[in-house]
């Protein structure tokens, strides 16, 4: 199943599997946007690092995902107020910036060729969305003095998408998106010339003692300090933290290359899109000219036979003009949520970190995730104590009936979103 992204991919480095023995500072468990970026800060902080990737660099919902990276955190800022208090809230609103300059700056800073594109439009769905978003903008300026934020009423949509199917966007001008494999690629490439060691198809199978002992099928890895990067892909390794997420399937399509005038015409702005569904659509345009668009997702183990006839619909729902547009690519990704939407940020000793449930909104939280334990390994903790104090819950049933009772909740919002 070759993803747009894998067939456009930049050079990539190949890394070997661990067939021996290895010491490290810090041994990072996964090689997606959490553990890359943890690599590369950890080493420029002077740490000898080792990365174990179960596959390949950003195998997972890194190298897969919309691409988008945005501002804020996924729980709206008016609810953070209420449930944790201005001040707290204040923190999460900054460090959801932020998240979105680490990224920009790191692209910057290491020249990293991922198609980098700045904004992104919200849509309503239905028109009664519209006086709450016109709400939070102002909520946003007045309280946060934060001006970035656009809104276009019903009678200028037009310049905003082409579509006739909302009532109203949000325009925010300091979010961005990219190739966010090429972006990762760009991390790892990164992260090497800092001195760091990865090692791919190094899927890691225990880990424990003191010092602490990292084994795979092939190798072992001796650490002080232990980064479980691995999200949606935890399974069994670390039971104390599996409840805390549920994995879910998203799945994502690219048309054949669009027409200047046809790709101006559905995305006006070159932005990228999301709806307010609760299972939402999102897209934009490749850096040659593709819709890539994202649309439903499962709670199965299994991707539908059919990729691109499943999101398919979701996109000519939206843009019709497409019924005969090629589809080109449609692959599907495995993402972990969290029960509020809230990052999982911890520790189960002292010295075993763990960084997880970025609830659709890894790009930047994932990144910023990297810098933040970073931060935290070499003595500075505050920071990550207010994300790791946040009021994170086990999904109900543990791993085994957290499955059917997300389906359920996610067919009753499913039914809500269209009535």
């Amino acid at each position: 199943m070759e993803s747009y992204y894998t067939a456009t991919q930049n050079d990539r480095l190949q890394f070997p599997s661990l067939d021996d023995h290895d010491t490290a500072d810090i041994c990072v468990i996964g090689a997606g946007y959490t553990g890359l970026s943890s690599a590369l800060h950890l080493a420029q902080k002077g740490y000898k690092v080792i990365v174990l990737e179960a596959e390949t660099v950003a195998f997972g919902a890194s190298g897969r995902n919309g691409g988008h990276v945005g501002i804020g955190q996924r729980a709206d800022q008016a609810e953070l107020e209420a449930e944790y208090g201005h001040q707290t809230a204040s923190l999460l609103w900054d460090m959801g910036l932020e998240a979105v300059d680490t990224v920009k700056n790191l692209i910057s800073t290491y020249n990293i060729d991922c198609d980098l594109k700045h904004g992104d439009m919200h849509l309503a769905h239905k028109r009664g969305l519209c006086a709450g978003m016109k709400k939070e903008i102002d909520f946003l300026g007045e309280r946060y003095n934060f001006h970035d934020l656009e809104y276009i009423p019903e009678e200028r949509l037009h310049e905003a998408v082409g579509s006739d199917g909302f009532y109203g966007a949000v325009w925010d001008k300091a979010s961005c998106h990219l190739h966010p494999l090429n972006y990762a690629l760009g991390l790892a490439g990164a992260a090497i010339k800092a001195g760091v060691t990865i090692y791919e198809h190094s899927r890691v199978t225990s880990y424990g003692g003191s010092p602490l002992v990292i084994s795979t099928a092939t190798g072992r890895v001796t650490a002080s300090e232990i980064i479980l990067a691995c999200n949606g892909y935890i399974e069994k390794l670390e039971p104390k933290i599996n409840g805390y997420i549920m994995p879910i399937n998203n799945f994502v399509l690219a048309t054949e290359p669009l027409t200047d005038d046809m790709a101006r015409s559905i995305i006006p702005k070159d932005t990228s899109m999301a709806d307010s569904r609760f299972v939402i659509n999102y897209w934009k345009l490749s850096g040659d000219n593709r819709l890539i668009f994202g649309g439903g997702e499962n709670y199965r183990r299994k991707f539908p036979k059919d990729i691109k006839g499943f999101v398919g619909k979701y996109m000519r729902q939206i843009y019709p003009q497409l019924a005969d547009t090629q589809i080109d690519y449609g692959w599907g990704g495995t993402l972990a949520i969290t029960m509020n939407r809230l990052p999982h940020f911890g520790r189960i000793q002292d010295n075993i970190w763990h960084l997880q449930g970025y609830s659709g909104h890894g790009v930047p939280t994932a990144t910023f995730a990297g810098k933040l334990v970073a931060e935290a390994i070499s003595g500075k903790l505050e920071r990550f104590d207010v994300m790791s104090n946040l009021s994170t819950r086990r999904f109900p049933g543990g791993t085994l009936l957290r499955w059917p009772g997300m389906v359920s909740a996610m067919l009753y919002y499913s039914l809500r979103d269209r009535f």
